[in-house]
């Protein structure tokens, strides 16, 4: 591709924009154990928490940096993959003017953000497989859009998308090619990460919301070029990930023989599931799935949903999205959980 130039890019009042200094900025010496800090306008009294966090979340960067094999400064956490998300449309993206391009069915707080942010949302719908149209979303390129959203695993349809596209997307495409990672974990194939130095337009997204089991804690995170992540840094909030989070994410991201555990358990159920979901005369169709869900076509998904709700089980139907009529989306649960929902199928059939 191209020379890339993410000056290009910026919002010309980013590029100018001096970022709030706070006082741990100002103050960077780690080796704090006998300091007394009078800086921050802080209660004193220690209770764990009194002290303002770390604006730059640098503990548990230094693991996800070891566990990647990237440098930190390709890292930006945020609160959930949300404000990461939106960090994206306020530092690149100008209201009013500038346009992004999504793939419906997807992911749908791209649209939100983009209606948030004042940007328009051009929508390119994906294939009748789940499959990026690599020609129509160049097509719908103009000098004005600055971001592409793809998703994948895909959310809601769970397929991965293929190399080839992604690959054609990242040659062709002159803005920022945002790959959402959330459900990587549960795919076989290996994340876009290891392509960070090949294409200086790439950033990805990540969470620890699913294979980590972190929902609660709300954190979300950016890898891409150190000239990207120097931009969103520049507009973050100063303290946008709280000690307590900081504290639970560290401690979990060194359980990797838990967490792998868990996905292996997650994706044995999801095995299982599907062999079940084969042999039930409602479902017309089964989507192949790459994450810790499955999307699948019944004959009346506002029938089955509520029945299945009358039977104590809540899923999702996505039978209002693009190309999804008619479809249920069933999050894996645990062995106890699929087996009360493997059962409650069996009484709809």
């Amino acid at each position: 591709m191209e020379k890339f130039d993410i000056n290009t890019l910026v919002r010309e009042n980013v590029k100018t924009l001096k970022p709030y200094s706070s006082a741990r900025d100002e103050f960077e010496d780690f080796d704090t154990a006998d300091m007394i800090f009078l800086d921050a306008n802080e209660n004193p009294f220690e209770n764990g928490v009194n002290r303002y966090p770390d604006p730059q979340q640098n503990n548990v960067k230094q693991v996800l940096a070891k566990q990647k094999g990237i440098n930190l400064n390709q890292i930006l956490l945020g609160n959930g993959s949300d404000e990461v998300l939106d960090l994206l449309f306020r530092a690149f993206c100008e209201p009013k003017k500038d346009n992004i391009i999504s793939l419906p069915p997807t992911y749908g707080m791209y649209s939100v953000l983009a209606n948030i942010n004042d940007v328009e949302n051009k929508e390119v719908l994906l294939s009748e497989d789940f499959q990026p149209k690599v020609d129509q979303i160049l097509e719908a390129v103009d000098a004005n859009t600055k971001i592409l959203f793809l998703c994948s695993p895909n959310n809601p349809t769970g397929n991965s998308f293929s190399d080839e596209s992604v690959v054609a997307l990242l040659q062709n495409f002159k803005g920022l090619v945002v790959i959402d990672e959330a459900y990587i974990d549960f795919s076989k194939k290996e994340s876009w990460i290891n392509e960070l130095d090949e294409y200086p337009n790439l950033v990805i997204t990540q969470t620890l919301s699913k294979a980590y089991g972190l929902a609660g804690i709300r954190l979300g995170i950016c890898y891409a070029s150190a000239a990207v992540i120097s931009v969103l840094n520049k507009i973050k909030p100063p303290y946008n990930v709280n000690e307590l989070t900081q504290q639970r994410a560290g401690l979990r991201l060194k359980e990797t023989a838990k967490i792998n555990t868990e996905i292996a358990a997650i994706i044995a159920q999801r095995e299982q599931l599907l062999k079940v979901l084969l042999n039930m005369k409602f479902v017309e169709k089964i989507y192949p799935t790459e994450a810790n869900f499955i999307l699948v076509k019944v004959d009346d998904a506002n029938k089955r949903y509520d029945e299945l709700i009358a039977k104590g089980i809540v899923i999702r139907n996505r039978t209002t999205q693009a190309l999804c009529e008619n479809c249920l989306r069933l999050t894996i649960g645990t062995e106890a959980e699929n087996k009360k929902l493997i059962e409650a199928l069996k009484l709809l059939n």
